[in-house]
């Protein structure tokens, strides 16, 4: 009889199973999905096809389920509060401007004339889905004041 080994997941002593040599989780159903989440992970870190693979898999279903968290946060009131009140501490917490996206600049110079993202100025906003894209014409430049 081989000798107890103390599972990597919850810590409890077991015995190995005898086709199992290296035998390192106990067959409890939480300490399988651990084995099984740790496995996974260590291969995304080491297999780049595996990790491909996984990206093109993941891809291809949200494609398919476009309106899942849509659907899934209308579902959960509960979930969405929770997240909007994390973002409400999160903005809190911030000592700049509201989040924006990533192109949002401050301009050195006046707009010129062309397309541009609208959003509501808010303290506490973030710039996502509520923007508008308007066209701005600019009729005539600044001028400077004379001397």
């Amino acid at each position: 009889m081989k000798s107890p080994r103390l599972c990597l997941a919850c810590g409890n002593a077991f015995v190995p199973l005898l086709h199992v040599p290296r035998q390192r989780y106990c067959s409890s159903e939480a300490c399988q999905r651990a084995r099984r989440r740790d496995w996974q992970n260590h291969r995304l870190r080491i297999d780049r096809d595996y990790r491909d693979n996984q990206a093109r898999a993941q891809a291809r279903w949200r494609a398919g389920h476009a309106d899942y968290w849509r659907e899934y946060r209308a579902a959960h009131p509960a979930y969405r509060e929770r997240n909007s009140s994390m973002q409400r501490m999160r903005n809190a917490r911030r000592s700049f401007k509201p989040i924006a996206k990533m192109d949002v600049i401050e301009l050195p110079r006046p707009l010129g004339s062309g397309f541009y993202v609208l959003r509501h100025a808010d303290d506490a906003g973030a710039a996502k889905m509520d923007v508008w894209t308007v066209h701005i014409a600019v009729l005539s430049a600044p001028t400077a004041p004379p001397i």
